[in-house]
């Protein structure tokens, strides 16, 4: 059995050797096959690729709220696969922020209740200076006292980020986090994840079909088959397009060989 590499100084989260099989025999589906891969600090990644590609599963591993077949994951120097699942409940709550699609806000809170509800649960006091950033940041100042169904939907988006980032986490994990949003909604959104990169040095790992938002980023990494299929660094929507392109292109090579 060999020993996992120490992550570089400076890794976010990372995965070595990382596999997932769902089922069994004939039925079995390889959804990761192999991948290791490093997310640096204070970087904002984009995952991409085609319809089955594995990106929602390697997101969903890296935030440990889905078990590998085998391989490691680590957040920062703790293996996030050596834990037990109250282990990973409190690391989860304490180390990883999450941003979805659907926002998921409680619609009984209001917009300040809800950023502060992980320390609420967690049953740890508010940083007031670093909330009062975020609120600045975020241009949530007059509507803190609203509720999310008062919000415009790039607003609920806002306080669903501000939220991920009130504990202050190692990483966030936004999950098509504009795909719920019109196109401007979805820019304004996009610009508060970078500047939260920018300003507030967070590491961001976003999986998404839209190259657009992808060029927000300051990497793209494409997946294709469970595997890492290439990176592009700097991305535009022009050249996340060809990257796709390409990877449909072999795609289609391969199933007529």
């Amino acid at each position: 059995m060999t020993t996992p590499a120490t992550p570089e100084p400076g890794t976010a989260v990372s995965a070595q050797h990382l596999t997932k099989v769902y089922g069994s025999g004939d039925v079995a589906v390889t959804a990761l096959n192999d991948v290791s891969i490093g997310f640096e600090t204070g970087q904002f990644t984009a995952i991409m690729g085609p319809s089955g590609s594995g990106k929602s599963t390697l997101m969903h591993l890296l935030a440990g709220l889905d078990s590998a077949t085998s391989g490691q994951v680590r957040l920062g120097d703790t293996e996030l696969t050596a834990l037990g699942d109250n282990e990973l409940t409190k690391l989860r709550r304490e180390r990883i922020g999450f941003v979805f699609q659907s926002f998921n806000l409680l619609p009984m809170f209001t917009a300040l209740q809800n950023i502060t509800l992980p320390s609420e649960l967690a049953g740890t006091e508010v940083d007031a200076t670093w909330l009062d950033m975020l609120v600045d940041t975020f241009g949530m100042r007059d509507r803190l006292t609203h509720k999310p169904h008062e919000l415009s939907g790039g607003q609920q988006q806002r306080v669903a980020i501000a939220r991920a980032l009130s504990t202050r986490p190692d990483v966030i994990f936004a999950d098509e986090p504009t795909g719920n949003l019109d196109s401007r909604s979805g820019a304004e959104v996009l610009s508060f994840l970078r500047r939260s990169v920018r300003e507030l040095g967070q590491t961001i790992v976003m999986v998404t079909h839209d190259p657009t938002a992808a060029a927000y980023a300051d990497q793209v990494v494409l997946l294709a088959d469970g595997q890492i299929a290439g990176t592009i660094a700097s991305p535009t929507p022009e050249s996340v397009m060809a990257g796709l392109d390409a990877l449909r292109s072999l795609e289609t090579t391969a199933g007529m060989s």
